[in-house]
């Protein structure tokens, strides 16, 4: 069993942010994060579940997920996802990432577990930091679906 324990944050929504995961099977230990210059909390609560699996090098894993986010375990859980799929995402954000993590999930068994979110779990404390120091970061990334979608809106 994989845990991959999970966390994002944003400095305003939108505005700088991040996220930080950690994984761990055993005596394997890896922590990845990275900061983007404009996004949402939101979008990078999904982008750590993402990132994560997306580093796992084999596939057929089981994964238990740790999480805060009731936005992400709830739209999966509850199965959300799969009726915003079958009506094209129709006004629903974060399109983009959801269909990455629809793909990238086929690849493993997933459960999820949802933790309270700045209560002292240490991984999830630890998740918290990644994302916060990669938000604060020099050269951050570009969310460039979003900055696009935000471009469009802001236009009509």
């Amino acid at each position: 069993m994989i845990e991959l324990y999970t966390d994002g944050a944003s400095s305003g929504n939108p505005g700088p942010g991040g996220y930080g995961a950690i994984l761990r099977s055993g005596s394997h230990y890896k922590e990845l994060s990275e900061g983007y210059r404009k996004t949402t909390n939101n979008r990078m609560e999904l982008m750590a579940v993402i990132k994560g699996l997306e580093a796992l090098k084999n596939p057929n894993q089981s994964v238990m997920i740790y999480s805060d986010s009731k936005y992400v375990i709830d739209s999966i859980e509850k199965k959300w996802v799969n009726g915003w799929l079958a009506k094209g995402f129709k006004d629903k954000k974060n399109k983009d990432l959801w269909l990455r993590y629809l793909d990238v999930s086929k690849q493993h068994t997933i459960k999820f577990t949802w933790v309270r979110g700045h209560n002292g779990h240490p991984e999830n404390e630890r998740c918290d930091e990644l994302a916060v120091a990669a938000a604060k970061q020099k050269n951050l990334l570009i969310d460039t679906v979003f900055e696009m979608e935000s471009a469009k809106a802001n236009l009509f």
